[in-house]
């Protein structure tokens, strides 16, 4: 391989990587956005759970096993907490695979015919699972490897 095909092959895989890199941080912003908002809807104020909220949590969000109370908490606190982890790409993995839980929970027993939505959902979280959060991260800045 002459030098300038060693050359125009290692630009290329850093536009790969690059790019890359974008679509992670693409894939972080838009899911936590979604979770975030929803997130928003359950509290009032900083961080104080409506009545609304636990309300739904014992008809509609009624989940088998777990109190409605928990239930309206837990998601909140997931939602809130998990979404601003994946916008700062710190600790990418474990956000995402919490949010992937919560996803597979609303998919099973809350919504149920919503599959297309809670695919898309999937689709995002995934390869922040499987990959992490990317060059443009707080994890690849603070955990190099």
């Amino acid at each position: 391989m002459s030098m300038m095909a060693a050359r125009q092959r290692i630009e290329a895989i850093g536009a790969d990587a690059r790019m890359g890199d974008a679509l992670l941080l693409l894939n972080r912003v838009a899911v936590a956005s979604v979770f975030f908002l929803s997130g928003r809807t359950k509290v009032t104020g900083l961080f104080t759970i409506t009545d609304a909220t636990y309300a739904l949590f014992r008809s509609e969000y009624a989940l088998p096993l777990i109190s409605p109370v928990i239930a309206a908490w837990a998601a909140a606190l997931t939602e809130h907490i998990a979404s601003v982890l994946l916008v700062l790409g710190l600790g990418t993995r474990l956000a995402a695979a919490a949010l992937l839980g919560m996803t597979a929970v609303i998919e099973i027993f809350v919504y149920p015919d919503a599959w297309p939505t809670h695919l898309t959902w999937a689709g995002l979280l995934m390869p922040l699972l499987l990959r992490g959060g990317g060059g443009l991260a707080l994890d690849r800045a603070l955990f190099k490897r």
